[in-house]
């Protein structure tokens, strides 16, 4: 068995996978230590157009295309009577404006098949006990149903997403500005109607029709199954948590458009719930080591970034190691947590919006500026990162349109 290595991941996730397929493109060693066996359960179905060119430059994007997955191009939000749509195609800059909405289990698996036959050597149920990071080489002690055995590295990478191995183990984590929210979600087979005009190629995104900071989601499958979630207060949700299952159908019950979407829905899958799930950490790297995706930080669920924010850090990150590695002296606050965080903070801007009730307002606004839209729909589109985006280049922006868009 192979303990020593130029890098190693923990976690054979989306950051995990796309940073272990760059690096092999590099001719680098890489071996990623799992803890759970794929494919296993995961939520965050619903990928943004941005993660396409990020799949593509990885050598990535061929297996995800084959795999069958749905065709996302946009989302749709719903509030009682009010509905608008985004298509994704018609948006603000270059880049892709289609991607896809799939089953996590079968897309994390598909991303960690092509990195194991780009030459990456994946360990599953493979669990970390301890890391030394105070060394010239990180070492970590690894469990596994054969042992304990210890593992070396010229470099660690943190791709252990909610896990959040190394914050854990070194006392990285740190209380998120967020206020703490709870999640139920689970997995149907929605049995929706053609007839219905749901159009299965965009998320539907809903606002209860009393409490602004309680939203659904309803992600469509390629199969006739649908991703379906509620997240709010943590408190406002608490008392929908006896039984989850029938908690959340009630939740769903209190959506009008929703209860008529699903009335021939089969709950056939247990639902399950996430408490307090934002997280941040005091710094997303190290001498030898750095934290990809939600290992460092996560927001919220509500305009799926997570999986786009994990596949940037990646594509970020990877160029650093690969020089680090060749005798390099890096600056990795410049060169990787000023930018990614970048785009983090312009997304950080929509959430804290959102649950203010005003980007509603602003999404509903019915005199709208369609070159505005364009550069709202490019961030819902995940192109949090390009500085020609006005609302990138400064997220405080988004105040001065919310001034615009509140109610007379």
């Amino acid at each position: 068995m192979q303990t020593d290595v130029d890098v190693l991941i923990i976690g054979a996730g989306p950051s995990g996978a796309m940073a272990a397929a760059k690096l092999r493109r590099a001719g680098r060693s890489v071996l990623i230590l799992e803890r759970e066996q794929f494919p296993r359960f995961s939520i965050g179905e619903s990928l943004l157009p941005q993660s396409m060119g990020l799949l593509e430059d990885a050598g990535l994007l061929r297996p995800v295309v084959e795999a069958g997955f749905q065709y996302k191009n946009g989302a749709s939000f719903v509030r009682g009577q009010r509905s608008t749509v985004f298509d994704f195609r018609d948006k603000f800059g270059e880049g892709w404006g289609t991607t896809y909405q799939v089953e996590r289990a079968a897309f994390d698996h598909v991303l960690a098949n092509a990195a194991e036959r780009m030459g990456t050597e994946i360990r599953y149920r493979h669990e970390i006990r301890s890391v030394d990071v105070s060394a010239e080489r990180p070492r970590l002690e690894v469990s596994s149903a054969e042992g304990t055995y210890e593992v070396s590295a010229r470099f660690l990478l943190d791709a252990s997403g909610f896990a959040r191995v190394l914050p854990r183990l070194l006392k990285l984590e740190r209380p998120s500005q967020f206020p703490r929210r709870r999640a139920l979600f689970t997995h149907v087979a929605d049995n929706i109607s053609a007839s219905s005009g749901f159009d299965r190629t965009k998320i539907r995104i809903g606002v209860h029709p009393e409490h602004v900071d309680v939203w659904y989601w309803l992600i469509p499958f390629s199969n006739g199954r649908s991703s379906l979630g509620v997240v709010g207060p943590e408190a406002f949700l608490e008392r929908y948590t006896q039984d989850l299952t029938q908690g959340l159908k009630a939740l769903h019950d209190e959506d009008p458009g929703l209860r008529e979407l699903l009335a021939r829905a089969e709950w056939d899958t247990a639902a399950r719930q996430i408490v307090g799930y934002a997280a941040d950490v005091s710094s997303l790297y190290g001498p030898h080591f750095a934290l990809l995706g939600n290992a460092g930080e996560f927001l919220d669920p509500v305009f799926s970034s997570g999986v786009t924010i994990a596949f940037k850090s990646a594509s970020l990150a990877v160029p650093l190691v690969k020089r680090q590695l060749a005798g390099e002296s890096m600056d990795w606050e410049k060169d990787y947590s000023v930018p990614l965080r970048r785009g983090v903070d312009a997304f950080r801007s929509f959430v804290e919006a959102w649950y203010r009730g005003t980007f509603q307002n602003i999404i509903f606004y019915e005199k709208q500026d369609p070159g505005i839209r364009k550069k709202i729909c490019a961030i819902l589109a995940g192109y949090a990162w390009d500085l020609q985006n006005p609302y990138v280049a400064d997220p405080r922006r988004l105040r001065a349109l919310e001034e615009i868009c509140a109610p007379r």
